[in-house]
């Protein structure tokens, strides 16, 4: 009896976890994507193939699959309990999925905007704390991150990591914020100075810097509306 194959003895081409890496989950078929859940085939079958032969008794329906029991599943050479309940949880989520409302992404065009979306977060804050807000072309937020909590400092705020992110969560616009526990809004010498650096590298990465936000329990100050940036 030959060994069971499972996916990290396929040839690298063929291992479906490392074309989803490589490549993306929209390259890879059904029975590629249904094959990393269950992991392993049966002696002389890939996971894929096995996962080929259930798909084709569905007539290629991933619905159909779906509303299959786990009986009928295990009735398929290979496919054991713990398989088939893997199988059936995935295409729940599925349906699930197609049952959300796309997540709303906020519009942070201005400095009002991020003010209203980032005051409730540090209005309570007693130390600063520095954030960046990351988004694609439309202004609409992709993430938000704190960089530096208890102290704005060059040495605190690195600014490759802001564009390492930035590129990472392919981001083409930034804001980055910071609160002022002590209510006072004027910028200190050292926020001038990490706003010049921060729109300097921006510069280089061909990223728009579209604000550095200064919050306080109730104000802003905006380096874009006060024409700094």
């Amino acid at each position: 009896m030959g060994d069971t194959l499972t996916i990290a003895h396929w040839a690298e081409d063929d291992q479906p976890r490392e074309k989803l890496r490589d490549k993306g989950a929209q390259a890879l078929s059904n029975a590629e994507l249904l094959a990393i859940l269950i992991g392993s085939g049966t002696p002389g079958v890939s996971a894929v193939q096995l996962m080929q032969d259930v798909l084709n008794g569905c007539n290629n329906n991933l619905n159909t699959l779906g509303k299959l029991t786990i009986r009928q599943l295990m009735d398929y050479k290979g496919i054991g309990e713990a398989k088939a309940i893997t199988i059936l949880a995935a295409c729940e989520l599925g349906k699930r999925r197609q049952q959300e409302k796309p997540e709303e992404r906020p519009d942070l065009s201005t400095a009002t905007r991020i003010y209203n979306h980032m005051h409730p977060l540090l209005q309570d804050c007693d130390v600063e704390e520095f954030w960046v807000l990351l988004m694609n072309q439309n202004y609409r937020l992709i993430r938000k991150m704190c960089i530096s909590h208890g102290g704005i400092t060059e040495v605190a705020v690195d600014i490759r990591i802001i564009m390492r992110e930035a590129v990472l969560a392919n981001a083409t616009i930034l804001a980055v914020c910071h609160n002022h526990p002590s209510g006072n809004l004027r910028p200190s010498e050292m926020d001038n100075q990490l706003t010049s650096s921060l729109q300097k590298a921006c510069q280089v990465m061909r990223i728009h810097l579209q604000d550095h936000v200064i919050i306080t329990d109730g104000a802003y100050y905006s380096y874009h509306e006060k024409g700094r940036i």
